[in-house]
């Protein structure tokens, strides 16, 4: 795969790795080495090169295949800067910026070059132009080919073709979600969109027992520290003298060195771990719930146009049978009231096709746009796990690398006291305290009588 170019999808700093390779969302790299391990080694345009993860970029190119992967666009070249196409199970193109993974179109009949990156919102194509005040007409999916679940129109089963991936080369939430599913008791059914959710709850109170995690490693770490400080200023066995005493002092000097350690070591736990962790937390609660609202107000207004569609083809079977009635009634017995009636009828019917036609337009309007917003939402979703999980990465790397700093700088403060240690000698001990204290060096000898 080496020479192959792929396209930033986030910003990566390049700190987490001693050669990482800086480059911003949406910038062009040209692959050189694809090891095992999720890291790249890529060159970027500028000529600057170095390593970067393997999930922070997208391929532009398939390797070793010169043809379009399904649910692939060939007109990707036309398009603007960092826009992909792919197609829908309808059987629409549709077109994803993968730079920011919320902006796209449905495009029919429109030229590639009047997209404009700077809308932050799906568009469906406009349909054919229909005369004033007649409605748009609907699209008629027959009761052999299509089933409704939850509101939601699906192709039957027994005539389903076998509908093409929207990420084909990855396993992406926006192409597994849409049906619903039973429960675990089997009772009530639960949407995709939900499953996707939970999924990301659980992260968030992941990062919430993470946090109490490293707030309880604080404490412990405060609370040794301030044993070890009391410890050092004990002054039992002061009265030790020489080189014993020497490296005695020491040690106990170290012990108040290293509390001081354990206290800057959780002071940083404190700073650079936990006050992150929360922080991230709080933004990520926010973004769920936001999510959330959006995609079960979307539920909620295609539930409602579904209820629509239903009561006006009701609407349309009462008229028609009222005209049927009227008739019968004509072909017994003919006469210019029941005629007028036949019309009055007729029209009543027309217009409760038309409402009928009008409601299903407006269905098949919600569920695209729902289609549209689930397509982007879960990719938005794919991108909050991605931060999540690198930050969590990120903040255990720090707690990792804190954590041999205290071990480096333990070592350090008994350093000396090893090296002390070694030069005990009680030889040497004694040769210092006569030195001080001897009174004379003349030796008694024998009496002679």
């Amino acid at each position: 795969m080496s020479g192959t170019r792929c396209q930033a999808l986030y910003p990566f700093s390049g700190e987490r790795h001693r050669q990482g390779l800086r480059f911003a969302a949406g910038e062009l790299i040209t692959v050189l080495q694809v090891p095992d391990g999720g890291w790249w080694e890529g060159q970027k345009e500028d000529g600057l090169r170095g390593w970067f993860p393997a999930s922070y970029v997208q391929l532009l190119e398939k390797p070793g295949k010169a043809t379009p992967q399904p649910g692939e666009d060939t007109s990707n070249g036309h398009l603007p800067p960092g826009w992909q196409s792919y197609m829908s199970p309808q059987g629409r193109r549709y077109y994803v910026n993968t730079v920011t993974n919320v902006n796209g179109y449905y495009i029919s009949g429109t030229p590639v070059h009047q997209l404009e990156s700077g809308h932050m919102s799906l568009r469906k194509a406009s349909r054919d132009p229909q005369s004033p005040g007649s409605p748009a007409a609907p699209r008629r999916q027959s009761k052999e080919s299509s089933l409704t679940i939850n509101c939601v129109t699906f192709p039957h089963p027994d005539v389903m073709p076998e509908q093409q991936l929207l990420k084909p080369s990855e396993w992406s939430y926006c192409d597994y979600f849409w049906a619903d599913k039973k429960d675990s008791q089997g009772n009530n059914t639960v949407s995709g969109f939900e499953i996707l959710l939970q999924k990301q709850l659980k992260g968030k109170q992941m990062q919430k027992e993470m946090a109490e995690f490293v707030r309880e490693r604080i404490k412990i770490e405060e609370e040794y520290a301030k044993n070890l400080s009391k410890l050092s200023q004990n002054s039992l066995a002061a009265q030790e003298e020489g080189t014993l005493g020497e490296a005695w002092a020491q040690l106990k000097k170290s012990l108040a060195d290293e509390a001081e350690v354990h206290l800057k070591f959780s002071s940083k736990l404190q700073s650079e771990v936990e006050k992150p962790l929360l922080n991230f937390r709080e933004n990520f609660k926010k973004d769920m719930k936001k999510c959330d609202h959006h995609i079960a107000d979307l539920r909620k207004h295609l539930s409602s146009r579904y209820t629509a569609v239903e009561k006006a083809r009701k609407a349309l079977t009462e008229r028609q049978k009222d005209l049927e009635m009227k008739t019968q009634q004509l072909e017994v017995k003919l006469s210019n009231k029941t005629e007028e009636e036949i019309k009055k009828a007729r029209r009543k019917s027309t217009q409760a096709g038309d409402d009928l036609m009008r409601c299903v337009d407006l269905y098949n309007q919600a569920q695209s746009k729902w289609f549209e917003e689930m397509v982007t939402t879960t990719l938005e979703l794919e991108r909050l796990e991605v931060e999540r999980v690198e930050m969590i990465r990120q903040h255990l790397c720090q707690y990792t690398q804190l954590r041999h700093e205290t071990d480096m700088f333990n070592q350090s403060t008994v350093e000396l006291v090893d090296q002390l240690l070694r030069k005990v000698d009680p030889a040497k001990d004694r040769e210092l305290w006569v030195k001080e204290h001897k009174t004379g060096d003349i030796r008694p000898v024998d009496m002679e009588i």
